[in-house]
């Protein structure tokens, strides 16, 4: 079993408005942004069914960045800054609908936040194999999150009804 260091940030990408090309735009340039932040590294790219109600399938992707001396309050507002500048607009969408991109802070080291601005762990990590295959890409599968008992490669194995198609190794 192994561990997240202490300055690795895990943040999962999604989106399904627009055309994959546009989704992988809104995705590179995100990225490109949190390039900003320290070393980074892209997990593959993947096409899942939605979760709520019916819609178009999503892109889903991870990287993983190094941010030294980063606080919470710091990360949230970058994530949230990023969000907005490529399209999102979260005062009009429903809970788990549609979406231009989503980002979200799955994992930061070892830390456990809870604020109302923030949950890291993501609080439904365990339960999303649209998230959970990008970890274990990116990190193998006997990652231990903190406050989790299980590797993210048993969490993925067994949420593995869920629909996940990779798509691309790199984008």
């Amino acid at each position: 079993m192994s561990s997240l260091p202490a300055d690795v940030l895990v943040i999962g990408f999604g989106g399904n408005v627009g055309d994959e090309a546009a989704i992988i735009d809104r995705f590179r340039n995100a990225r490109a942004a949190f390039a900003a932040l320290g070393d980074l590294r892209s997990a593959p790219l993947y096409r899942t069914a939605a979760v709520g109600p019916a819609q178009a399938p999503f892109l889903n992707t991870a990287i993983r960045v190094r941010v030294a001396g980063a606080i919470g309050e710091e990360i949230i507002a970058t994530v949230l800054e990023i969000e907005r500048l490529l399209g999102r607009d979260r005062r009009t969408e429903a809970r788990w609908g549609p979406r231009k991109i989503d980002l979200d802070v799955l994992a930061w080291g070892e830390r456990i936040i809870r604020t109302p601005d923030l949950e890291v762990p993501h609080p439904r990590l365990s339960e999303r194999r649209f998230a959970l295959a990008p970890m274990v890409a990116l990190f193998g599968d006997d990652l231990v999150l903190p406050g989790m008992t299980e590797s993210i490669g048993a969490l993925e194995r067994r949420a593995h009804d869920q629909a996940l198609d990779e798509i691309a190794a790199s984008w």
